[in-house]
């Protein structure tokens, strides 16, 4: 009897040190995934930094007035480069200054159509705009491997493994910048009916050239009412149906057609 219960804590021990050393290294693959994923970052940021300088010094030759946007996007840029070494939330707030100092400086030559049609422009915008896709590519892939690192150091019994080892938690790499998360707003102008509001009299006038509404025929009646009989409203006195005699008399001759007019068809 004392064997068996001596085999069953064995095996209990050896089934709780394979599960404590399964979510250790599981733990560690993570943080070392973490730490791949914001290296690729940090490649895609220093890309951005070098191709900063260039821009401005091409848009600083045909925009030379506009100093303080120029001036604004060196400084931030220097920032940037400064905090290198910080945590990811700190890099975060840098970077995301600089991305809104360089929409500014893009927004601000879109006054000048000589820069426009220069090669040396294009190409350096395309490259910042194919650098910033990657950025914000492995922004989500950091911030999803960081999602499931944080989850697993607060679930149970992956906690204790957390707290026993010191594994803590990482840093989002968020934009804070609302112009970047804001959501595009479509104006329907005046076109059609949006929320009550009539179409234009343009609209109005077209629907009639297409046939959408029949023409008013003489008499007030609009469109063709052929043999359908007119259903009178609620309130009015209805006229007696003619292909009835009425009660108490003999039948009432059928009106015969007016001068001018051709003779009723209708069945």
């Amino acid at each position: 009897m004392g064997a068996v219960i001596t085999i069953v804590i064995v095996a209990i021990v050896v089934i709780l040190a394979i599960a404590l050393m399964v979510s250790y290294n599981r733990f560690v693959k993570q943080r070392n995934l973490i730490q791949e994923s914001w290296r690729q970052i940090d490649v895609e940021l220093h890309r951005r930094y070098d191709l900063i300088p260039n821009l401005v010094e091409t848009v600083r030759a045909f925009a030379a007035h506009e100093r303080h946007v120029f001036e604004e996007v060196a400084r931030l840029r220097t920032q940037a480069v400064n905090v290198q070494t910080a945590s990811p939330e700190q890099r975060a707030v840098a970077e995301s200054e600089l991305s809104g100092a360089l929409r500014q400086m893009m927004i601000s030559v879109e006054a000048y159509p000589q820069l426009q049609s220069n090669q040396n422009f294009l190409n350096l915008q395309r490259e910042l705009t194919d650098t910033e896709d990657r950025i914000a590519a492995g922004r989500r892939f950091f911030n999803a491997n960081v999602g499931d690192y944080n989850t697993r150091i607060d679930a149970f019994p992956s906690n204790l493994i957390a707290n026993g080892f010191k594994f803590e938690k990482a840093g989002y790499f968020e934009v804070k910048d609302e112009t970047v998360r804001a959501v595009p707003q479509v104006s329907f102008g005046t076109i059609g009916s949006v929320a009550g509001e009539q179409a234009p009299p343009q609209m109005q006038q077209g629907a009639h050239s297409s046939g959408q509404i029949q023409p008013e025929l003489p008499g007030g009646d609009q469109g063709y009412q052929g043999n359908y009989p007119q259903v009178p409203q609620q309130g009015q006195p209805q006229p007696p149906y003619q292909g009835q005699p009425p009660v108490g008399g003999p039948p009432a001759a059928a009106p015969g057609p007016q001068d001018g007019q051709p003779p009723f068809t209708g069945s």
